[in-house]
């Protein structure tokens, strides 16, 4: 086994959809959501009066500004999928083209990055999740078995110093290198 997919137990009766390449040349394989979910649009949620008050630079209660960063952090669309490759692979979750234009659904982080070491941990068994902001004017409902994003296998080169580095075992799910 080089590098694939699999569903993760907690989906394994919920008929989801393995990644998919929709054409001969297309390099991203798509992904669909394994839910169905509501994405919120930003500008409904109340984190307005903050960005007002700081522009014109009045004071701005620490408990407000907590509250909008809170907002404003990205909504995690589950896929029910988890990806296997080589130690010196990775995948690359990027957004579909259509997105932002006709949704104005964006991947905050730009790309998500899949190392293979994240395949069957401990936190969450490697389930992959998609990372998505809402900055149309309405909330976007996601069906599930829609595809929101695709993901592209890639290898990746070392640095000469690389074996001098400190490393750590991956520990955990989503997140868990950056603890």
């Amino acid at each position: 086994m080089k590098r694939g997919f699999e569903i993760v137990s907690k989906y394994s009766s919920k008929n989801l959809t393995l990644p998919y390449r929709t054409t001969n040349n297309a390099a991203g394989y798509d992904f669909e959501s394994a839910e169905e979910i509501i994405i919120p649009s930003i500008w409904k949620l109340n984190f307005l009066k903050v960005l007002w008050a700081i522009k014109h630079e009045k004071n701005v209660q620490a408990a407000s500004i907590e509250k909008a960063r809170q907002v404003l952090k990205p909504f995690l669309i589950p896929t029910g999928i988890k990806a296997y490759m080589q130690p010196d692979e990775v995948l690359i979750i990027a957004n579909r083209s259509s997105n932002p234009l006709k949704r104005g659904l964006v991947i905050p982080n730009g790309i998500g990055v899949i190392d293979s070491d994240y395949y069957n941990n401990d936190g969450n068994e490697g389930e992959i999740f998609v990372q998505i902001l809402n900055f149309g004017i309405s909330d976007i409902k996601i069906q599930k078995g829609e595809r929101i994003a695709q993901g592209i296998f890639m290898p990746y080169l070392l640095a000469d110093q690389d074996d001098q580095q400190k490393k750590q075992t991956r520990s955990g799910g989503f997140g868990s290198s950056g603890k």
